[in-house]
């Protein structure tokens, strides 16, 4: 699905005013998906949603992307797979999941009964093995969307081998849209030389929104032992180290493709969303953090709204609103693909 039309955005664009400064709007459509806020969990760091539900109120949530589902069960990577550094976490949990059909039976029926979005993260080995996992997952009624994962980085196949061609990822995306009943969300990698790239083939191939970004391949070492930190030897690496690089694949992003973005990486905090949103991202995932302060979503979702207010605007007046320096005129906004 299309980006809105330019002259909804700009209507978009323009400030609150009168009674509405005190209630400012933070909804979100995103590829025909409504979000009551813009701030989801990230697949991965929230395992199936029920794990939470006595911590927070999952309803308060704009939405809830679950770990990456596969057609069949897998075990993940054995054990150590999470390693805390300085400023993030490495992780190479390897995708461990019940699959498709158990995910149907024993999962989505509590995600039905939120009223929080339910997003669907997909791995697969192969585009077979993708298209497959859609399959059965088309099956479920509950589900939201799709965030298909093209980036994971801790596989020995699949995952972000696919993400790193524009040829593989146009050829997933393609035979992904044509088999899901659900919107398709591109989730991209980081590891890349041109993010953009990769985006444009996503786009070009039917992607209705992309997500991004994965984390970044990593290491730690053992000097005693002399070993790796993470038993897969490279992991993924989230966390607070990563948010400016994320930051400016977002921003990169949005000026080559028109459709949507859900950014993450590092986001802990209100202010950090909101440098994702100006730079162009229509919502966030919250990720890393869930593991240490599971309401940080709800905290960014009540810290935007406070900014809105503040600022007298919703949040579509803040998408892609950066001002970026030009000599002889002060600030300009930022050149956007749409």
């Amino acid at each position: 699905m299309s980006d809105q039309p330019n002259q909804q955005r700009n209507q978009d664009l323009q400030s609150v005013t009168g009674e509405d400064e005190l209630s400012p709007r933070i909804d979100v459509d995103i590829a025909g998906i409504h979000f009551e806020n813009p701030v989801l969990t990230a697949s991965g760091t929230f395992g199936y949603g029920q794990e939470f539900a006595h911590l927070i109120d999952l309803n308060r949530l704009g939405g809830i992307c679950v770990k990456g589902i596969s057609a069949g069960p897998m075990e993940g990577n054995p054990s150590p797979r999470i390693y805390e550094t300085e400023a993030g976490m490495l992780n190479a949990i390897g995708l461990q999941n019940v699959g498709a059909e158990r995910f149907l039976k024993e999962k989505l029926p509590f995600l039905r009964t939120l009223r929080t979005r339910c997003i669907v993260n997909v791995f697969g080995y192969s585009t077979e093995d993708y298209v497959r996992a859609i399959e059965i997952l088309n099956e479920g009624d509950g589900i939201h969307g799709y965030e298909l994962n093209i980036s994971c980085p801790n596989t020995r196949c699949g995952g972000m081998v696919y993400g790193n061609d524009p040829r593989l990822t146009a050829e997933v995306v393609a035979a992904s849209k044509k088999a899901a009943r659900y919107p398709l969300i591109v989730k991209l990698s980081p590891n890349v030389t041109d993010i953009t790239e990769l985006a444009r083939a996503a786009e070009g191939a039917g992607a209705d929104a992309l997500s991004l970004v994965n984390t970044f391949v990593g290491m730690a070492i053992d000097v005693e032992t002399r070993t790796p930190r993470v038993s897969n030897i490279t992991a993924g690496l989230s966390g607070p180290a990563i948010k400016p690089l994320a930051v400016r694949m977002v921003y990169q992003t949005f000026r080559a493709v028109k459709i949507p973005i859900i950014g993450m990486g590092g986001i802990a905090t209100a202010e950090d969303a909101l440098e994702f949103i100006i730079a162009g991202a229509r919502a966030v995932q919250i990720g890393t953090a869930n593991f240490y302060a599971p309401e940080t979503a709800l905290r960014v979702a009540d810290g935007i709204r406070d900014y809105c207010r503040r600022k007298r605007t919703h949040l579509a007046g803040l998408v892609g609103t950066l001002k970026v320096p030009q000599a002889g005129t002060g600030v300009v906004a930022a050149p956007h693909a749409g």
